[in-house]
Formats: C-alpha cells, sequence, structure tokens
C-alpha cells in the first residue's frame, strides 16, 4: 500500500488515527517507531529548526525539502503543513504536484492570508476570502496526479475570533470545493467551541484537530466527539529544545560530561535509529 493510500485510509477510517510532528528524518523516524499513525511535516518546527519564526519566511523549496527527505526514511505517511499554500492559486497546484512528486501522502493548507503568522502569537490574524481559498482547493485537487493523495482544508475561524458559524461557512464552502478532510484549528485551553463544531457538522467530512491548548482532551473522547485524526503538532521539537538545554547546561557548568550519560541516548541507540546496520551491509557485497 502506497502512503497515499495509507493516509486516505487513515482519515476516512472507523478509528481515530493520531499523528505527531516532526521537523526533521530522525524526528519523522521518532514518531514512526514511537506507534504514531503518520508523521505531520511542521512548518511551525520546521522553521524553528532552521532558526526562525513561524511567520512565512522560509520558501516552499525549504519546507518541501524537509518533508520529502522525512518521506525518505519513513513508512508511515507523511501530511505536510503547507501554511497558505506559498502564494496564490497557481501556486497551490504546484505545491500540489511537488509534494506529491516527493512522496508526501497529503498537504494541508490554511484559510490566512499571505505571509501568515503562527495562530498563537498574540496578534490579529486576518482571513483570507471563502471563496477566493476555496477556489485554491479547487485547483490544487485538480491538479494532483494520485487519487488517493489527500489536501485538508485548515480553517482558521476559531483562531481569529470570527467564531463556529463562520468556522462551518468556510468547512463547508472548502468540502464543496473538494477538500478531503477539514482542520479545525482552535487556541481555547479547552475543546469547548471544536466540540460545538463537530456537533454542526454531523460527520459531512472526515475532521482533524490539533489540540497543542487543550492538552488534556484524551483522544478517545476526541473520536466520541467526531474527530477522525489527532496531530500532536510540535511536542518532540519543544522536548528536544528543554532536553538539549538541560544537558548542555548541564556539561558546561560542570565540566564534564558524566552527570548526563544516564540521561542521553547511547551512541549505539543513534546507530541503530539510522540503520546503520545496513549500510554497512552494502560495503560486503
Amino acid at each position: 500500500m502506497n502512503s497515499t493510500t495509507k493516509l486516505r485510509e487513515l482519515i476516512v477510517g472507523r478509528r481515530i488515527a493520531r499523528l505527531a510532528g516532526a521537523h526533521d528524518p530522525l524526528s519523522a523516524s521518532l514518531v514512526e517507531n514511537s506507534g504514531f499513525d503518520g508523521v505531520w511535516a511542521s512548518s511551525f518546527t520546521i522553521s524553528a529548526a532552521n532558526g526562525l519564526p513561524d511567520m512565512s519566511l522560509l520558501t516552499m523549496t525549504d519546507y518541501l525539502e524537509a518533508a520529502g527527505r522525512m518521506a525518505a526514511v519513513c513508512s508511515a505517511p507523511i501530511l505536510a503543513d503547507c501554511d497558505t499554500g506559498f502564494g496564490g492559486v497557481p501556486n497551490v497546484a504546484y505545491l500540489v504536484q511537488r509534494y506529491e512528486a516527493v512522496g508526501v501522502a497529503g498537504v494541508c493548507i490554511e484559510d490566512k492570508v499571505f505571509p501568515k503568522t503562527n495562530s498563537f502569537v498574540d496578534q490579529q490574524q486576518e482571513l483570507l476570502d471563502v471563496d477566493e481559498f476555496a477556489r485554491k482547493i479547487e485547483v490544487g485537487k485538480n491538479a494532483q496526479r494520485d487519487p488517493d493523495f489527500v489536501l485538508v482544508a485548515r480553517t482558521e475561524a476559531l483562531i481569529t475570533g470570527h467564531g463556529v458559524p463562520e468556522a462551518l461557512h468556510r468547512a463547508h464552502r472548502y468540502v464543496d470545493a473538494g477538500a478531503d478532510a477539514i482542520l479545525v484549528h482552535s487556541k481555547k485551553r479547552s475543546p469547548r467551541e471544536v466540540i460545538e463544531f463537530l456537533d454542526a457538522w454531523q460527520g459531512r467530512a472526515p475532521v482533524i484537530v490539533v489540540p497543542t491548548t487543550y492538552h488534556d482532551w484524551h483522544f478517545t473522547d476526541a473520536e466520541n466527539a467526531g474527530v477522525s485524526l489527532v496531530i500532536y503538532a510540535n511536542h518532540a521539537l519543544r522536548a528536544a529544545v528543554r532536553s538539549m538545554s538541560q544537558v548542555l547546561s548541564s556539561i558546561e557548568s560542570s565540566g564534564a560530561s558524566t552527570a548526563v550519560e544516564d540521561l542521553i541516548s547511547p551512541v549505539s541507540e543513534v546507530f541503530e535509529l539510522t540503520h546503520l546496520d545496513k549500510w554497512l551491509h552494502l560495503e560486503k557485497q
């Protein structure tokens, strides 16, 4: 089964699926090895790994290269976060073709204007005209070659404070335009408005959620509410930042690495994760 079919079956499947965010092939491999159903190639974490904020500073080429390298090492499907589509309608058609060509299983674009800022930044966020975004979805779907390639429409109506009615209006318009699933995003501390959306949505198309701020919502409760897929978007990078900072500070202050040796992975674990034995075997053939 190819990766596009895997992702499509996860989204339309009878049980809820879970993805976790990654920013490079190593973190994508860790996501897969941890038992998640797939990988979210997060624009926030890819930007951060490049030392930049999530505000449309990197190009499509940067994000495409990162997602393609993840797809090259993972059998789990990759769903790529493509911000606002890297431009206008023709840009969305182009990104669909390019991401499909590198083995990514699907892409997600959001209905904010370019340049966008991260949804959790405390400043005014502006939505794109609903019909203009729907046109991006329509053209993107027409550009794909693999019928199982997934295009997710992400509405930021709740993030921008426009409320559940606007989120529903936009979601219905995007499904009419051909979106395979809707990602409804919220930065509230509880899932209340997401549940309100789901109650009114009545399962018209699969719904994806990213419970970064309402993190106590267990995935089984999300499933019971009608969610098809949950994304834990940035936790691996945030864990890496905290752990690296603590380990490096300990080494610098103590003058030796002895105190942290039991806290970090042995080199052999990294060898295993990067499939060293397989590559060494090639030398012997």
